[in-house]
């Protein structure tokens, strides 16, 4: 009995999914029970309006994670948080950049590739994007 690796094809969206959601849910969630001190680093990181962005980037991160654990609106979750690790990059990690090798070694630029990806491709077979698309679809040709 042979393994057709094309019956796989579900995994990467899924482990990709899967893995920044739990990131950027966790995240999103501390930030928000902890939003004072959040707010204090974005201060010290010099962050305009600091007192608006800790809570708008909290809630992002914890609704867009949500949203992609679930595979719901995938591509549009994914392009506030490559916004806020790009922030997180150039704001609090700068200095750690020296060179691309060095960008690249930075869990906020995997991130951000993996969010890429997640753009390009979509949320996979099981995601709730797949089942809307499904349905509409369906609805479109009766």
């Amino acid at each position: 009995m042979q393994l057709s690796l094309s019956k796989l094809n579900f995994l990467p969206a899924l482990l990709t999914r899967l893995t920044l959601a739990m990131v950027f849910v966790e995240s999103g969630w501390g930030k928000l029970h902890h939003i004072e001190k959040v707010t204090e680093y974005f201060d010290s990181l010099g962050i305009p309006f600091a007192h608006i962005q800790a809570p708008v980037v909290a809630s992002f991160e914890f609704g867009c994670g949500i949203l992609i654990l679930l595979g719901l609106f995938t591509r549009w979750a994914s392009i506030p948080l490559m916004v806020i690790m790009a922030v997180a990059i150039r704001t609090a990690l700068f200095d750690k950049v020296s060179d691309f090798s060095a960008l690249t070694g930075l869990s906020e630029y995997l991130y951000i590739v993996l969010l890429v990806w997640l753009i390009v491709y979509g949320a996979g077979l099981l995601s709730l994007d797949r089942l809307l698309t499904k349905r509409t679809f369906f609805r479109k040709k009766t």
